[in-house]
């Protein structure tokens, strides 16, 4: 079996095909670890706890903080492909070119490039699953002038460590998730005088970075169960975040309350008619306070909320005519989230862009799976994203469970190909986006919508137990299959018992969960 994979969110795959042989990881980087290897800015760090920001089969209990650092999640995952013995499988400094479905062979031909000798290689696979992530490509300010700047200008993601700051005039442009966390972290360099250029306020959660305590490792280290007990704490608590601000309109307005009372509390008063977003909170992605708060009392630190109206060869020109200089540019301003960047093309000649374009914006079946795609599947494709829970929970139990049981009868030589109907694929999205329609993810400009103020393509409308229900097993009754042996059809016809026994056994467990985990939980 061949893949193409650009690991994002590398660690689902590492594990999810260690059992296989027949497979190539396709690496465009140097090194694996996706956005953990790319972002070394200052402070840069998960804002999921650890424990569940983990592997379900690998938990680590010697995290040194409640939300791991990316020096300590890199060496995390890069043991899991030592562990695995995955590194053999994985080839690096290769770009995937192309990848075209050849439905006479059943096979996708695919085109790769090794980057440093720029030669080009076709091999065949019956089986493609993209994992190029959510927040991959950079994304550039659209600002006159920014080209004739003479100093260092560099995105967050593609962080420079050769310059130094120190003693420097930096300007920082946006004021996202990423900017929250190297903000406080450079700002107390030697010298250094940071003004921050914000176009939109955010909302602010009190920080939750904690010293992992020595007791607590110790536990860890001898009770695996107690680690899960913890873990499933952790979940228990993201999936009542959902509630309190996704969920409900009338606890959203108690978390706001809440919210905004800290953040008045802890930031200086000249910001108090600035910082406050005039949308509901769970809009945006909400934000952890890494000690951007009190960062903004520093006289190295300013916030400049009057835009940006052009740069020149040395300094920002603002909308009020203001001219900045500034020796260094640091731009905070998000990725590209709605163009797929590579070229597969399904049996109908239309590429996955093509696809979308003429869909109204990215468009998948469970965010997975897409018509006239034969055996090619995604993680974290479109409105997979939760806003709440872990992305890496959601891949490693939900999606790549899923995909694991799409591949399974292709390996195994009882159908050569899987393809979700158009039907099935416009009814879930109908579902889901009639859902979204009456979400808060709508009454904002956000990444989280298509063009900013378009349709929700990125977040999906739902806690992720949903999210797993939906995904715990195929409904092949959705997919057309190609060159499947009567004893697979027999074997995959629905069973109505076994559907009701695992219903009642959910319903079942998750009802124990609560009774004996609910007073720790809450206490």
């Amino acid at each position: 079996m061949g893949h193409r994979y650009t690991p994002h969110n590398a660690p689902t795959f590492l594990h999810a095909f260690s059992g296989l042989f027949n497979f190539t990881i396709y690496e465009k980087a140097g090194d694996i670890g996706g956005t953990w290897r790319d972002n070394v800015y200052p402070g840069c760090s998960s804002d999921v706890a650890m424990y569940f920001y983990s592997l379900s089969t690998d938990l680590k209990p010697q995290w040194s903080s409640s939300f791991g650092y990316q020096p300590e999640i890199l060496a995390y995952l890069k043991e899991l492909a030592d562990k695995y013995s995955l590194t053999s499988h994985i080839v690096v400094n290769c770009r995937v070119v192309s990848a075209v479905w050849d439905h006479s062979s059943q096979l996708y031909r695919i085109t790769t490039e090794d980057l440093p000798l720029g030669k080009r290689r076709v091999r065949t696979a019956q089986i493609v699953v993209s994992a190029i992530g959510v927040l991959e490509i950079p994304k550039l300010p659209d600002i006159p002038g920014i080209t004739k700047f003479q100093g260092p200008i560099f995105h967050s993601a593609r962080w420079n460590t050769s310059i130094d700051l120190r003693g420097k005039r930096v300007a920082v442009i946006g004021n996202g998730a990423s900017a929250t966390q190297f903000v406080p972290a450079i700002s107390e360099l030697p010298g250094i005088k940071v003004t921050q250029f914000c176009r939109t306020p955010n909302w602010y959660l009190p920080p939750v970075h904690l010293p992992i305590s020595s007791w607590m490792r110790w536990i860890f280290e001898r009770s695996a169960f107690a680690m899960r007990v913890y873990r499933f704490c952790l979940y228990l608590r993201t999936e009542m975040s959902y509630i309190l601000v996704f969920g409900n309109e009338v606890l959203r307005q108690f978390a706001t309350k809440w919210v905004r009372n800290y953040m008045a509390r802890l930031a200086p008063k000249r910001y108090h008619d600035r910082i406050f977003p005039t949308y509901p909170l769970g809009c945006k992605r909400v934000l952890f306070d890494t000690g951007y708060m009190p960062a903004l009392h520093r006289p190295s630190l300013e916030l400049n909320f009057d835009g940006i109206s052009s740069i020149d060869e040395s300094a920002i020109i603002t909308v009020k005519g203001e001219r900045l200089p500034f020796d260094t540019i640091i731009t905070g301003t998000g990725f590209v989230v709605h163009k797929y960047p590579i070229e597969i093309r399904g049996k109908t000649g239309l590429s996955v862009q093509e696809y979308y374009d003429s869909a109204g914006g990215p468009t998948a079946y469970l965010g997975t799976s897409i018509p006239g795609f034969p055996n090619f599947y995604m993680i974290s494709g479109p409105n997979t994203v939760t806003g709440h829970i872990s992305l890496l929970f959601i891949e490693e139990i939900q999606k790549i469970n899923y995909i694991i049981q799409m591949i399974k009868p292709v390996l195994e030589g009882k159908v050569s190909s899987f393809e979700v109907t158009t039907h099935a694929c416009e009814s879930y999205n109908e579902k889901i986006q009639a859902k979204l329609s009456r979400s808060v993810f709508i009454h904002c400009v956000s990444w989280y919508r298509l063009g900013g103020t378009g349709r929700v393509t990125s977040m999906f409308p739902g806690p992720g137990m949903l999210f797993w229900w939906w995904l715990r097993r195929p409904r092949w009754e959705h997919y057309t299959t190609i060159g499947a042996t009567k004893k697979w059809i027999k074997e995959s016809r629905p069973r109505t018992f076994e559907w009701l026994a695992s219903a009642f056994a959910v319903i079942a467990f998750l009802t124990w969960c609560l009774q004996l985990f609910g007073p720790f939980y809450m206490s």
